[in-house]
């Protein structure tokens, strides 16, 4: 057999026994990647499948098995990977190697001997070692977060005889050995280090407050066989009484039968100074499935308890109230169904609740039957309700905010589509909600609704629609209220069509039959037309009844550019089937100025009359690079002019790449108001731009000392890497013809890898208001990093003045927020290993030049060691007497030790005790 025709028979046997693994292995899709032999076997009753080769590589699901040998039990539904081979889980990120692996696929779970764990941030070595979903067992094991590095030895490590790793959470060993460097240093029973979770970090927190005295708070992990995470809280406070709380939070993964996750949390906590007695925290949650028989899946069901109590008012009435859900959910082939409980318990509501209880509710909802173009789709709930009451309804059983009563409800919809003949489309629809209550309200929403669409000549349409909607009743609760009364028969009449080219026109008309004939809808009629160089649109509605025009609105654009373009058609030639055609001229069409364009808007309504008239017109160059363009809206009602607006885009084509300048800017006219405002940008290069902008008001309104600013700058374009600009101007007086309050500014920025700078200034100058010239602020903003040192800082320095001139005094303050210098300590030509670092963050003040705030500095100094698998962090704030020492471990930025204040001491548990 050639080689071409081995691997097209190992394709089609590997997707052979991927189908044969897909329905042995609980819907978990197994792939045949690259194998030599295939060989079936049948020993002690079981089929086996033997795939051999140099280099066998199996996908399960998105896990990937390599070995050189993988035998298959079809009957146990387990993979054994004899000798040396690998297994890779892509759901956690772990790599798994070692001798004779077995992979259980109905369970997801992999056993083996003398296996190594690796993912980002352990590596694990066992004589035995099983895996299960959410849970790595080992025995005879070594662990380390520092393997990743490929430092020789080891920082730190652990030998254990019995470990169990739970991914994302912790890792805990029995009778471990901790190593140095591969020495051992000491010995612990129990040995738990926390892994990504912060907040089942061991934590010890002892201050002292004011009202209670010294406190403390402490959380202790621990754990219940493999399956049970938790940890112990205490807390303590010195005036309280009593003076010690306790509780617990757990998480248990399949704890039980037909129970997946249960949580619980709950805290007994002295009552604040005062009072005496706990308050008590509760959450419990249980969720898990049930296996039905005739079922579709399995059915689901959530349990949870919760109470909060702690921080509460004695008076609040929350207090003390026990919240109760329970739901589950089952799937048949012909129905779903649903049990809700969501109940109260506790002092009886003062306040109208959020959300109903349910006591119970149950649901039945038959799947969506379908029989051609015919649809049908029912549900019905049932169940006894609590909830906010309907103050509309004079039902509404009981006093007080909330309301109880027993409710059914049953919602359809039906819909049938059909084609009843050529071109035609037949929808029918019927969608009902109805409520009915035990005190004997009910609600009703029907809607009905049939439309028919008839096509002539694919283009046009003729579209009938009639409805039916009906809404009624009070329900005596507010969450599923429908306020008012609605009865409406809505039938309408909508045409459209293409009467000629480029042209489109519609009709349409609707009718209430159960409406006044002053009641009914205006008649709609809409126009298009898309023929160059003419786009038009516009839109009317008019009143039947009253006979007069409600609205009118239109949008119309002359425009051609390619009118002066030519278009040549050669002459032919005869032919035995086709006489001579002569050359053939033509054009777009005849708009005779292709670079000028014309538009227009305006409208009508009824009640505000005529709205403006917007008329623009737009000059284009030949290279559509300079545009000019003036538009001017009138009130014809008034009649006045509104606004004239001009822009213009001018681009010098003489020289566009060694001096391209290019020229943009507006302007706009307000004549009622008398203002004027606008911008103007020239750029040369590309590179350099001079800007003007202004907002004047031609005549000065009265009480103000100035017309509106005026602004020129000068600069580079943004966004370069170094770029500057200086800007003069400020608010400006036409009639004494100057500037009174002008300001002069400067910017620079530069960016270079590793380095940045960023100087900006501004003062003010003498004006005919403005007296002095000074600087009024000043800002530097820098960074510098080399090899091993790096210089950051930001210096912001403002002026403003207390008093009235001539007598002001000039309050000046200078921020430093930050300053920061950074050193890297280690050897030669390798990272390095610790940094030192000092940092200023401080306010100075001064009046008159007398400084207000005399304070010393106050720099925060910082010292980091920094190793791949870990970090420690010690930083003093000199000026806050606080001295804080952290650990960072892998998947944690720090992990405090100790933080010391002056009146309070945070000293959490050391992640490596039990």
């Amino acid at each position: 057999m050639t080689r071409p025709q081995r691997r097209a028979r190992r394709r089609l046997v590997g997707a052979l026994l991927a189908l044969g693994l897909l329905g042995g292995a609980q819907a978990r899709t197994v792939k045949i990647i690259s194998a030599d032999t295939l060989e079936l076997r049948q020993v002690d009753g079981q089929e086996l499948v033997i795939i051999a080769g140099e280099n066998v590589e199996l996908r399960v699901d998105e896990d990937v098995v390599r070995a050189k040998r993988v035998e298959f039990n079809r009957t146990r539904r387990t993979l054994t990977l004899v000798g040396a081979a690998s297994y890779r889980s892509a759901k956690d990120a772990q790599d798994l190697r070692g001798e004779n692996l077995v992979v259980e696929l109905g369970q997801e779970q992999v056993t083996g001997e003398d296996v190594l764990i690796s993912d980002a941030a352990l590596e694990i070595r066992g004589a035995e070692v099983e895996r299960i979903p959410g849970q790595l067992r080992a025995t005879g094991g070594y662990f380390t977060t520092c393997a990743r590095c490929g430092r020789t030895p080891n920082d730190y490590a652990f030998r254990a005889e019995r470990l169990i790793v739970y991914p994302g959470d912790r890792l805990v060993a029995y009778n471990a050995q901790v190593l140095l460097a591969d020495i051992p240093v000491f010995f612990l029973p129990v040995l738990v280090l926390p892994l990504n979770d912060k907040e089942r970090q061991p934590r010890l927190e002892i201050g002292r407050d004011a009202t209670d005295g010294y406190t403390a708070e402490a959380d202790l992990p621990f754990s219940i066989g493999s399956s049970t995470l938790g940890t112990t809280l205490l807390r303590y406070y010195q005036n309280r009484s009593p003076s010690l709380g306790a509780g617990v939070a757990l998480r248990s993964v399949a704890p039980l039968p037909f129970v997946d996750r249960a949580t619980l949390y709950t805290l007994a906590n002295p009552r604040p100074v005062g009072q005496s007695g706990y308050d008590l925290d509760l959450d419990f949650s249980v969720r898990g499935r049930v296996p039905l028989v005739t079922a579709t899946r399995d059915l689901d069901y959530t349990f949870t308890v919760n109470q909060r109590d702690i921080g509460r008012a004695a008076d609040d009435p929350a207090r003390g109230v026990t919240n109760v859900t329970f739901g589950a959910k089952a799937e048949y082939p012909l129905f779903s169904a649903e049990f809700n409980y969501v109940g109260r318990f506790g002092p009886e509501p003062t306040t109208a609740l959020d959300s109903p209880l349910k006591t119970p509710e149950i649901i039945i909802d038959p799947k969506v039957y379908t029989n051609g173009g015919f649809s049908a789709d029912f549900r019905v709930s049932a169940g006894r309700y609590t909830g906010r009451r309907n103050f509309f309804s004079r039902n509404a059983p009981g006093e007080g905010p909330n309301t109880t009563t027993s409710r059914l409800e049953e919602s359809h919809t039906l819909a049938y589509t059909a084609q009843p003949w050529r071109d035609a489309d037949l929808s029918l629809s019927n969608s009902f909600t109805g409520r009915y209550y035990g005190n004997g309200a009910r609600t009703v929403d029907l809607k009905l609704s049939a439309q028919l669409t008839q096509r002539f000549n694919t283009t046009n349409t003729l579209t009938l629609r009639s409805e039916y909607n009906r809404l009624e009743g009070t329900s005596p609760f507010a969450f599923d209220a429908l306020y008012g009364r609605s009865l409406t028969a809505p039938v309408s009449l909508s045409v459209n069509t293409v009467p000629v080219k480029d042209v489109t026109f519609g009709v349409s008309y609707t009718r209430d039959l159960f409406k006044k004939p002053e009641e009914q809808g205006p008649l709609g009629l809409t126009l298009g037309v898309s023929r160059v160089p003419l786009n038009l649109s516009a839109s009317a509605s008019v009143n039947l009844y009253t006979k007069e025009l409600d609205s009118l609105n239109f949008s119309a654009t002359l425009s051609d550019p390619n009118s002066g373009t030519v278009t040549v058609t050669p002459a032919q030639p005869a032919t035995a089937t086709t006489p001579a055609r002569p050359a053939v001229t033509t054009r777009s069409s005849r708009w005779p100025a292709p670079g000028l364009a014309l538009s227009a808007s305006g409208g009508y309504t009824k009640a505000g009359g005529l709205s403006p008239l917007t008329v623009t017109a737009t000059v284009t160059g030949s290279d559509r690079t300079n545009t000019f363009s003036v538009s001017a809206a009138h009130n014809i009602r008034t009649p006045d002019i509104n606004s004239v607006a001009v822009t213009y885009n001018l681009t010098s084509t003489r020289d566009s790449v060694l001096n391209s300048l290019r020229l943009s800017g507006r302007e706009t006219l307000l004549p009622p108001t008398g203002q004027i405002s606008g911008d103007a940008t020239l750029t040369w290069r590309g590179q350099y731009e001079l800007k003007t902008a202004h907002s004047l008001f031609l005549q000065r309104p009265a009480g103000a000392t100035d017309n509106g600013p005026i602004t020129f700058s000068v600069g580079t374009v943004g966004g370069a890497a170094t770029n500057w600009n200086v800007t003069y101007g400020g608010p400006y007086d036409l009639v004494r013809g100057d500037w009174t309050r002008p300001t002069l500014s400067a910017n620079f920025a530069t960016t270079r890898p590793g380095q940045t700078l960023r100087l900006g200034a501004t003062a003010n100058v003498p004006g005919l208001d403005q007296p002095r010239l000074e600087l009024t602020r000043a800002e530097l903003d820098a960074a510098w990093n080399a090899e091993r040192v790096a210089l950051a800082g930001r210096a912001l320095y403002t002026r403003t003045r207390v008093g009235t001139f001539p007598d002001d005094k000039p309050l000046d303050t200078l921020t430093l927020d930050p300053l920061r210098f950074s050193l890297g300590l280690g050897r030669a030509g390798q990272p390095p290993g610790a940094y030192v670092t000092a940092g200023l963050r401080q306010t100075f003040t001064w009046l008159d030049g007398v400084r207000q705030n005399p304070q010393p500095l106050s720099p925060v100094l910082g010292l980091t060691i920094d190793r791949c698998c870990w970090a420690l962090q010690a930083e003093a704030d000199l000026g806050q007497r606080r001295f804080r020492v952290a650990v960072g471990l892998p998947g944690q930025t720090a992990y405090p030790l100790f933080d010391l204040e002056r009146e309070r001491v945070n000293v959490p548990l050391l992640p490596t005790l039990p």
